[in-house]
């Protein structure tokens, strides 16, 4: 099926595979089909210039939302910890609102952000470069919780924590509610910083952020970071359902295993120079001093360094970065100027961070669509 539900026929009793079609990718001449366009219209990116704020603006944050956003109350709202736990919990949000507190400022990036700039292209939500967000996110450290539900005796390296939201729907043909899961160490460790969060930039969620709870998982695509959050669940065994085990997997072919998608690779991006053409978003400057700026990230390490080519990526210079070290999951911010003389000019920007990770000039295709950090390029037309 290609963005339409199947029939069952006479005699034929419908199941889900009617309306749910398996994974695929895009053919030789396929455009963006219409199921493609509902989603884009759905979940939307973050506008570039919005990354000159330090915090985006809720309504300015990248959105992925893979069912519904479900009803929700925060007043009869309650979170369970359980599983192979000591102390089992039921929390109301008051509670949680009660208990010690953090804020940690945190990009969030979707996994699947650049898959609409491979080739061939991997059907799903047709992300370019937008799929991304920085929050001051303010809830109550996973650690605390889990230690004081205690994990059983046994729980070793390979027991999990699974986060469970409340949307529920069906995706390549499995009924699920969405969950996921982070290893044991990872989850209960103070220092990785990962959230029960119930506020957004000093306000409740809004609905599409998880309201009234949802997960926060520093360094990590923004598939961890569960919204709507109702249950954790800490297991003996490493979790295998849909969203672990099938989907958000860097796979080369349909059979292919695969490795899991998770740390976020490094990226730069520019704020926009000059003023736009409304179609196709190529940038108009004058001619002289063009100051350049953006943001860079990475889950692996800090970024280090940014470059900036203006010459068809044969020379690169350095832009100066800056980064916050009270704030080490949050985006850098880098700035340099550029001398533009008439005529068009394709100026490239792209990240290297401490662990020596740096941008590709050539996009890292899979088959999901995952993971592509594509150096960032912008069209500029310099005229007097």
């Amino acid at each position: 099926m290609n963005g339409t539900a199947g029939t069952a026929g006479p005699g034929r009793a419908p199941g889900l595979g009617e309306v749910s079609a398996p994974g695929r990718v895009a053919g030789p001449d396929e455009g963006i089909g219409a199921a493609e366009l509902a989603l884009a219209a759905r979940n939307h990116g973050l506008p570039l210039e919005a990354l000159r704020y330090d915090t985006t603006p809720p309504g300015l944050h990248y959105v992925l939302v893979h069912y519904d956003i479900p009803a929700a109350d925060a007043g009869d709202w309650r979170l369970t910890v359980g599983g192979r736990v000591r102390r089992p919990l039921r929390l109301g949000v008051a509670e949680l609102r009660e208990r010690p507190s953090v804020t940690h400022r945190v990009t969030l990036e979707c996994a699947g952000n650049g898959r609409a700039r491979l080739s061939p292209r991997p059907v799903s939500q047709p992300w370019l470069v937008e799929a991304v967000g920085t929050a001051d996110w303010t809830g109550v450290p996973l650690a605390a919780l889990l230690a004081e539900a205690g994990p059983a005796d046994g729980a070793d390296t390979s027991a999990e924590a699974v986060f469970t939201g409340a949307d529920h729907g069906v995706e390549r043909g499995v009924e699920q509610d969405y969950r996921r899961s982070l290893p044991l160490p990872l989850a209960a460790d103070p220092a990785r910083g990962v959230l029960v969060a119930y506020a957004m930039n000093g306000a409740p969620l809004p609905p599409q952020h998880g309201y009234p709870l949802r997960l926060v998982v520093p360094g990590w695509y923004g598939m961890a970071s569960v919204k709507w959050l109702r249950d954790i669940t800490v297991t003996a065994a490493p979790f295998t359902g849909f969203q672990q085990a099938v989907a958000y997997r860097y796979r080369q072919g349909p059979d292919d295993p695969g490795a899991p998608v998770d740390v976020i690779a490094p990226r730069a991006l520019m704020i926009p120079p000059g003023f736009p053409d409304f179609m196709s978003r190529t940038r108009v400057v004058r001619p002289g001093p063009v100051p350049l700026a953006g943001r860079a990230w990475s889950g692996h390490a800090p970024v280090t360094r940014v470059e900036l080519s203006a010459d068809g990526e044969r020379t690169w210079t350095d832009a100066e970065v800056t980064a916050d070290p009270r704030r080490p999951w949050a985006w850098a911010a880098w700035r340099t100027t550029w001398t533009a003389a008439p005529g068009p000019y394709l100026l490239t920007v792209r990240a290297t961070d401490a662990a020596g990770r740096t941008q590709p000039l050539t996009a890292p295709w899979n088959r999901g669509g995952f993971g592509n950090n594509l150096v960032h390029r912008v069209e500029v037309l310099c005229v007097a």
